[in-house]
């Protein structure tokens, strides 16, 4: 059996399908003020953000953060970020495409470094899991880059639903979304409505748009 040869969407979550800036935002100023740091507007972390996220402590601090320093940092965002992303929805048109995409016959999948246990009741409790044909979170420690997941993530689309990377966008809202395209031989659309400043998007070298809907649009040229 050969690869299907219809278009398929690898969407990432937070910051993209899921508008979450505010909750990130409130849950990074929360980690901050457990080490005495100070707050930081979204402005600023949206231009200073990079994976892994020990890099983008290090930018802040001048210096990379000690273990301690980053386990202390890590378990108070994720605690506070589950206490903040309760006030936070889909993305604006999300859902409308979503429906589109797959009425046109077409596939869809999540990868998202969210956690797993955390991610799959939370889409599933905006009622649009039905949309994806796999939706996988993160396993393993957070702070990584998604590329060696999304290696994972393509070769069980493939097997299951001979998914091919060559007819394949990522659409997601960080540079390393771009990185873990190119890493499986896919292609990527980056959005500015997210975790990364349009500059640092557009030092990629991929397709930058405002929108989801442009987005789409986008992945549709790429993978014709």
């Amino acid at each position: 059996m050969g690869m299907q040869t219809a278009a398929h969407i690898v969407w990432d979550w937070n910051g993209t399908l899921f508008h979450d800036n505010d909750a990130v935002i409130g849950a990074t100023n929360a980690a901050f003020a457990e080490l005495g740091l100070e707050p930081i507007t979204l402005e600023q972390y949206r231009a200073m953000y990079c994976v892994p996220v020990p890099k983008f402590y290090e930018r802040l601090l001048g210096r990379l953060p000690s273990d301690a320093e980053w386990e202390v940092m890590d378990r108070a965002f994720h605690r506070h970020y589950a206490e903040h992303r309760v006030r936070c929805g889909l993305a604006e048109g999300a859902a409308e495409l979503l429906t589109a995409w797959r009425s046109a016959g077409r596939s869809q999948s999540i990868l998202s470094m969210y956690g797993h246990e955390e991610l799959v009741p939370l889409v599933r409790g905006f009622g649009i899991e039905a949309h994806f044909i796999r939706v996988d979170g993160r396993t393993g420690p957070s702070g990584g880059s998604k590329a060696e997941h999304m290696v994972r993530h393509l070769a069980a689309l493939a097997g299951a639903h001979r998914v091919n990377p060559a007819r394949t966008v990522v659409i997601g809202d960080a540079a390393d979304d771009a990185v873990a395209a190119r890493h499986v031989g896919a292609r990527a659309v980056l959005y500015t409505g997210g975790s990364h400043s349009r500059a640092s998007l557009e030092s990629v070298g991929v397709p930058v748009v405002d929108t989801l809907r442009e987005a789409v649009a986008e992945a549709e040229r790429l993978a014709a």
